[in-house]
């Protein structure tokens, strides 16, 4: 019963990003900055939509004197296309956003991982292709590829797609602007980082 609820919840989810990405919208930015990450895989996903599309269209030809098979089937490729082109929409509109206390990382309906970022401990652009899974570390790629690499000072929780929970302490992810990023998460971390190192020592009791 919870599985079939998951299922509904996505699909409903990538119906409505359809409908935001024709209103060009933009999911959950809140006054935050938001920075893209589906830039580099529209190619590749109209292009298996494009397959997709002549598959369907070859199956009508093939199944035109079964009428019962041919619906079903055709139902099948159209769910299929919109499939495809759902989650693009999804990741166009829901980016990863920049808040006052919170970056907020997502992949369109499948990841959501909220950071507070007085959690951040370094931020770094890393440019990676291959990812290995390791406990506490989440790889949150786009087109097999990574390019900002988070150390966290404190684990927070990630939760999967049906739901199991996670403790994450190094994140990994990609952004279209990756230098962009982390330049603006340096910025936003230098404060605390000059808060700390300019406290006073504490006193200390001097030999008599």
């Amino acid at each position: 019963m919870r599985t079939a609820y998951v299922l509904v919840r996505h699909e409903l989810r990538l119906l409505t990003s359809l409908a935001m990405w024709v209103a060009r919208r933009t999911h959950g930015a809140d006054g935050g900055r938001v920075f893209g990450y589906a830039r580099g895989q529209g190619a590749v996903v109209f292009g298996i939509a494009f397959v997709c599309l002549v598959e369907t269209l070859t199956m009508s030809v093939l199944l035109r004197d079964y009428p019962a098979v041919h619906q079903g089937v055709l139902v099948l490729d159209v769910y299929t296309i919109v499939f495809v082109v759902g989650v693009h929409a999804a990741s166009v509109v829901r980016p990863h956003v920049l808040g006052a206390d919170v970056l907020r990382i997502r992949r369109a309906v499948h990841v959501d991982l909220r950071i507070p970022v007085d959690r951040i401990a370094s931020v770094r652009r890393e440019l990676r292709t291959t990812h290995t899974r390791a406990p506490g570390e989440l790889d949150v790629a786009v087109g097999a590829r990574t390019t900002v690499t988070l150390e966290l000072a404190e684990p927070v929780a990630h939760f999967t797609f049906l739901g199991r929970r996670h403790e994450i302490r190094l994140v990994r992810f990609h952004a279209d602007d990756a230098d962009s990023l982390v330049q603006t998460l340096v910025q936003v971390l230098a404060p605390a980082v000059t808060q700390v190192r300019s406290a006073p020592w504490p006193m200390q009791d001097r030999p008599g």
